[in-house]
């Protein structure tokens, strides 16, 4: 069903339902006193049906109603939100089927209950503007929900990456360079590749590439490392390859039209770490390394660089084979930023498989846990920035158990940090954490390592009890509301 082309329809229908139910009758009342059949009304008040106007006529005597009134596309004030979602592009940007949903399901759901839709819609607008949701953010929120549904493992990708590995016979054991990823684009695509400097486009300083497909250029920031520019290669030829129309033109998210093209990045990045990590040799590697009865970050590092790919597509490839070929999926995965000489940390990108884990986003406002892996890593690499220069592509890596203190929930965290060209001392970290369960405990046989750091750890500042930590950046205000709340309850049930 399209959409767009129903919007009458079904404003229609959801308007001589209300009117109906406003004035106590029921179906077999209106189609009595309309002359229409039961089933036919049915249809209409489900935005499946338009009538002609001799039975709008009908149906405007029959609810005491003026034609221009009921035939109007206006709403009244309890139905605004609907008809807001309506005359929105949301519901036609957003591919519902990917989720296992039909347009029309969404829509008949409308009309059968359309006041607590509409309440329900009014909460989820006035929610994403206290938190001054952006458009972006919501897209990006629906695309983590997609990678979730299916554990973030997508055959048709990882088939459609094998097939450009034979069409361009690049061996099983060899992982695309910057060089001939930029051959094919500039050979087989027809693209005209140049580097850009901070000197000539200063306004573009942190963009790491624009895509001109008028003229089929791909301007690359030059300052970029050689595994950034070679994913960014690897990127545009998934769109070409994939046949991915509706796309960003600019590698940062500035501003996106549509779902589809948050989507289709989603699409091209897979694809790109899929050409540059074959599959097959990194479960061969990762086999051994948590057979492994030590923990050895020396050995994780030698296996990232054996591909061509930052940390960040490495962790992001590992999280793919967890959870297809080692039945890991009770795990999340985080990115940090981090300007050198502050103290602030932004959490830009989580991903979580099995349930909302407890390392997560928790609020705008408050500041995360500093015993968190994730951000002394960070501080880590400043250390050493500062001892060897910002020059030094210095690339870390860690590991931690952090133990939960209100839950007890205990993750085995694996994190990577690194420079974040072209930005200017920035540095990133990427955290991929397993919950420790049976299944873990038999596959990765360092957990009992005692080199391993074992460290109590809470959500934010703002709601642990941890009073006498070193790392504290905040007074616990949340969680002292929340046991004042507990003592107010608890008086009022020695009251009763």
């Amino acid at each position: 069903m399209s959409v767009n082309s129903d919007k009458v329809k079904i404003i229609f229908g959801l308007k001589i339902r209300q009117l109906r139910l406003d004035k106590k009758l029921s179906l077999s009342e209106v189609a009595e006193k309309s002359k229409l059949s039961i089933s036919y009304l049915n249809e209409i008040e489900k935005g499946k049906k338009y009538p002609k106007t001799e039975k709008i006529m009908a149906l405007s005597e029959a609810l005491e109603i003026d034609y221009d009134s009921l035939v109007s596309l206006k709403l009244s004030k309890q139905l605004e939100p609907i008809a807001e979602l309506l005359n929105s592009n949301i519901l036609t940007e957003l591919p519902l089927e990917i989720f296992g949903v039909e347009p029309s399901d969404f829509i008949e759901l409308m009309s059968e209950a359309p006041a607590k839709i509409s309440a329900f819609i009014s909460t989820i607008i006035e929610i994403s503007r206290n938190y001054d949701m952006r458009v972006e953010q919501f897209y990006f929120s629906v695309l983590r929900s997609y990678q979730e549904m299916y554990d973030n493992y997508f055959d048709d990708l990882e088939q459609s990456a094998q097939q450009f590995r034979k069409l361009f016979e690049i061996s099983a054991t060899t992982s695309p360079n910057e060089k001939l990823l930029a051959e094919i684009l500039e050979n087989f695509y027809g693209y005209r590749i140049e580097e850009f400097s901070k000197e000539q486009y200063p306004e573009l300083v942190t963009i790491r590439s624009v895509y001109n497909p008028a003229t089929s250029k791909l301007l690359i920031n030059k300052d970029l490392s050689t595994e950034q520019k070679t994913f960014t290669y690897g990127r545009e030829i998934g769109y070409q390859f994939l046949q991915l129309k509706k796309r960003s033109n600019i590698s940062s998210v500035i501003e996106v039209g549509s779902f589809e093209e948050v989507l289709n990045n989603f699409r091209a990045s897979y694809f790109a770490g899929a050409i540059l990590i074959n599959k097959d040799i990194l479960i061969d590697r990762l086999t051994y390394f948590f057979a492994s009865p030590k923990w050895d970050e020396n050995m994780l590092l030698s296996i990232m660089r054996l591909f061509n790919v930052t940390p960040e597509v490495f962790m992001h490839r590992l999280s793919n084979l967890m959870t297809s070929h080692f039945k890991i999926n009770n795990l999340f995965f985080l990115r940090f930023n981090n300007q050198v000489d502050d103290d602030l940390f932004y959490l830009t990108k989580e991903m979580h498989l099995a349930k909302l884990h407890t390392p997560h986003g928790t609020a705008l406002s408050e500041h995360y846990c500093r015993r968190w892996k994730a951000l002394t890593i960070l501080k880590d690499l400043e250390k050493i920035q500062k001892e060897e220069g910002y020059d030094a592509e210095e690339v870390l890596c860690k590991a931690q158990v952090s133990e939960y203190i209100d839950t007890g929930n205990h993750y085995l965290v694996i994190c990577l940090a690194k420079p974040s060209p072209p930005n200017l001392k920035m540095n990133s970290s990427v955290t991929l954490g397993f919950a420790i369960d049976d299944n873990l405990k038999s596959m990765v046989k360092f957990l009992p390592d005692s080199s391993l750091i074992h460290r109590k750890v809470n959500e934010t500042c703002e709601r642990c009890g941890a009073m006498d930590c070193t790392d504290r950046m905040k007074p616990p205000y949340v969680l002292q509301k929340q046991q004042a709340r507990e003592k107010i309850k608890e008086s009022i049930a020695k009251l009763n």
